[in-house]
């Protein structure tokens, strides 16, 4: 998806995100003799190194080092609170913290989701025209403010003037159409150029929706500069702008990203969380469900979110801080109040009339559509971005928006649905007609009485008018469009949530299915399916209904999201007796869309990004053992080992140097093989560099010991260096007769970059999560060579 892997500037505060290694044991450590008698030899992690403990970029962390190291910290920060008040304060402060940061980032999460909110919707309508009292007031607040405004037409006032009216002063006409018509797309084209041109001068990881990078990065994997302070500024301006162009695209996935990177930013005020990347990972969790509540004002479904869809590890601790923290931030952003009507969302509804046990039936064919076209959509968009990747049309990204963008307005501005926003033509669908209701889908036949009338200022079932007809086929154009149109959207070089245009495809669907059974209902009231409980005159069936069930269908069919969705549906329209039907679709169409593939569409871009995000959800159903598996094969060279003692400082950086490994298994020596440890790559290149520096005496000739008593050395040698403390004394090890599925099962649950191969003790090779990726790509007849990192 992100063509600048290879050509990105790194973010200056990234590069030093990682901390530095605190060592648990204070303790210095003294040498042996060495022929010129007792003398201190400098352990190079005496004292803190920068860098040593940290990791290289697209690299993978390891779970296991990192908890380890939080449980000494903590041990230590628990023993030092015994001892003296100020100890006891640092300790409860440390305690604290967690809770503190939690605040922040639902605080600066909500701010930032109230301010797009806010410039998102003046811009659209800026598209149409402008406020003559103020250009800062969008159509809506302009309107507000008119005495003239009635309530038939209350988005006409004369306060507010289309450009056809501010240019040529007519506002009916074909010259005042095709003046608006022209306006609208030097509007969409002007706002997508600007954001495709940040994004590619600033920020290049700001494109795209940002949770397949998300769900990585919290699996363990390394992306430096993704949740940076440069992503978020310009990933928080061009989200505006790409929402505001009226590309078929959300800002609900973007706005998660955004949150991360606000957590991400924060933990650099808190020590924890600054040098810890395991730590850091259970606030990113909670930042998700942040996202989550702030996009659609529904922090239950967030936490939820978080919990199904995109964390690696969530720990009850982190359950209950992202609860915290997506409280806060609804919270915030029903202060701000975005909307201007007191709601979090947009389309925000309620409706009246109970649904009917029959009714599951068209809810289940919603279910089914929604998994077909789930299903579809990920095969499509995937086949888009894949010869986006591997022709030259991913050369040119800031044509490619805007050719797509001048394509979409020149499409769209005809069509009344696909002219207004995805929010506002999801809030145009789920509502519930009522008697004085002017939209078009509310063109019915109106009552010869108003006893026909229901309750509620709701209307009983009636017979579809012109009005109604014409916004139907309207309806069927819009929905043919957003489907063809979204796939080559979702992917671009701008930020581009996919929530949002799935939805709307559900919306539609959903919305014309409610008529026609609305319509079925009435002229055949009489019959065996409706009789009995749906009369004449009666407000049976509810096409806004519909329409929010069609929508979780698409968006389920889409992520496979199920439990999360449900609840962000319900949280939405604030109805629970519609729980049932929300559960029957979600189920349906997940069901539908796993019969073509199991993947969801944020796996899938994992996948074709090469990301080595080993998938929780994935059984390993092949009859591997670990040597099938394991580097080296029969006809690869020997596995590069250090030995415990024997090998100077200039044979090791030779070995480094001459290898690409990220770390090296440690024996007792090349003819025994016995397993000692293990040390990393970077950790090693870095103490070697600071001893030679630090500690006289050390040059490439010196003795590299990992032994905890330095061996006896001729007189006239160079002093030894002593490497015993980064050396991994408990790597994890399997023999090579166990399982392949065991394996899999300890890289996933313990989070694992690496496991060693022992047969009797003797080491016999190395498993990293890229080789296990590796075959099971290979056992899946897919590109092997596809995963691109370790």
């Amino acid at each position: 998806m992100h063509w600048e892997f290879w050509t990105k500037k790194l973010d200056e505060e990234d590069l030093i995100e990682n901390g530095v290694y605190e060592e648990s044991n204070g303790t210095s450590r003294t040498a042996g003799m060495n022929g010129n008698g007792p003398s201190r030899l400098v352990d190079p992690l005496e004292d803190p190194l920068p860098g040593v403990g940290t990791y290289e970029d697209f690299n993978t962390i390891d779970w296991v080092r990192e908890k380890s190291k939080d449980r000494d910290r903590h041990r230590e920060i628990t023993n030092k609170s015994r001892q003296s008040t100020v100890a006891l304060l640092h300790s409860i402060s440390d305690a604290f913290s967690g809770w503190l940061l939690m605040l922040l980032v639902g605080l600066m999460s909500g701010a930032l989701a109230g301010g797009i909110d806010i410039s998102a919707h003046w811009m659209t309508d800026v598209k149409g025209g402008l406020c003559l009292r103020g250009f800062w007031f969008n159509h809506e607040h302009c309107c507000w403010l008119s005495n003239e405004t009635t309530f038939q037409e209350r988005d006409r006032c004369p306060q507010w003037q289309s450009w056809a009216e501010l240019i040529t002063g007519k506002s009916e006409g074909p010259l005042a159409y095709i003046m608006n018509y022209l306006m609208y797309i030097f509007w969409a084209l002007m706002f997508s150029f600007l954001a495709v041109i940040l994004v590619r001068a600033f920020a290049p990881y700001a494109c795209g929706s940002g949770i397949p990078e998300i769900k990585t990065i919290l699996s363990g994997f390394i992306i430096r500069g993704y949740l940076g302070k440069w992503t978020l500024i310009i990933k928080t301006i061009t989200l505006v702008l790409a929402v505001s162009s009226g590309l078929s695209l959300g800002k609900e996935g973007p706005l998660v990203h955004v949150a991360c990177c606000c957590a991400n930013i924060l933990c650099h005020l808190f020590t924890k969380y600054r040098k810890n990347e395991a730590k850091r990972r259970e606030v990113l969790s909670a930042a998700a469900a942040v996202g989550v509540s702030v996009a659609f004002g529904a922090p239950i479904g967030g936490v939820l979110f978080s919990l199904e869809e995109v964390s690696y590890y969530f720990p009850l601790k982190t359950l209950w801080r992202s609860f915290f923290a997506a409280l806060v931030a609804a919270f915030t952003l029903r202060s701000i109040n975005p909307f201007g009507n007191s709601r979090l969302v947009l389309f925000y509804v309620e409706f009246h009339t109970p649904w009917h046990l029959v009714e599951l039936a068209p809810f289940i064919l919603l279910g089914i559509f929604g998994g077909l076209w789930g299903a579809l959509f990920i095969k499509a968009n995937i086949a888009w971005c894949r010869l986006r990747k591997t022709t030259c049309l991913g050369h040119y990204p800031v044509i490619e928006v805007l050719v797509v963008a001048a394509l979409t307005a020149l499409l769209a501005y005809p069509n009344s649905y696909t002219r207004m926003s995805g929010s506002e033509l999801i809030s145009e669908l789920f509502n519930d007609c009522s008697l004085l209701d002017s939209s078009q889908l509310c063109g019915y036949k109106q009552p010869a009485n108003t006893s026909d009338t229901g309750v509620d200022n709701s209307l009983a079932d009636r017979p579809a008018g012109p009005g109604l007809y014409t916004a139907l086929w309207q309806l069927a154009l819009a929905l043919v469009f957003k489907m063809m149109i979204t796939v080559i959207t979702f992917g671009m070089k701008v930020p581009s949530g996919l929530f949002i245009p799935s939805m709307a495809v559900g919306a539609i669907a959903g919305r014309l299915l409610g008529v026609g059974m609305e319509q079925l209902a009435y002229y055949n009231h009489d019959s065996v399916i409706f009789k009995g409980w749906c009369s004449q005159g009666a407000d049976c069936i509810t096409p806004g209904l519909y329409a929010m069930v069609g929508a979780a269908a698409c968006l389920g069919g889409v992520t496979r999201m199920t439990v999360s969705l449900v609840v962000i549906m319900f949280e939405l329209t604030g109805g629970l007796e519609y729980i049932v039907p929300l559960m029957a679709a979600t189920m349906t169409s997940k069901w539908v869309a796993d019969a073509f593939g199991r993947e969801g569409i944020y796996e899938a871009h994992i996948r074709l990004n090469g990301y080595p995000f080993l998938e929780p959800k994935e059984e390993f159903e092949h009859s591997s053992l670990a040597v099938d598996v394991m580097r080296p094969r029969r006809m690869d060279p020997a596995l590069a080992v250090l030995t415990q003692e024997g090998m100077t400082v200039g044979e090791v950086e030779s070995l480094v140097e001459s290898t690409h490994f990220s770390g090296f298994p440690v024996v007792v020596s090349s003819e025994s093989q016995r397993l000692v440890g293990f040390v990393l790559r970077r950790d090693l290149l870095i103490s070697i560099d600071n001893a030679r520096k630090r500690q006289d005496g050390i040059v490439s000739a010196s003795q590299v010991v990992f032994t905890e008593h330095t061996p006896l050395l001729p007189p006239d040698a160079p002093p030894p260096l002593r490497l015993r403390c980064i050396m991994d004394l408990s790597p994890f090890t399997v023999t090579d007769h166990t399982p392949m599925d065991i394996t899999v099962d300890i890289f996933r649950k313990l989070g694992l970059r690496q496991c060693l191969v022992t047969h009797n003790g003797r080491l016999l090779g190395i498993i990293t999560k890229k080789d296990i990726l590796k075959h099971m790509a290979q056992m899946a007849n897919r590109d092997p060579d596809s995963i691109l990192f370790n």
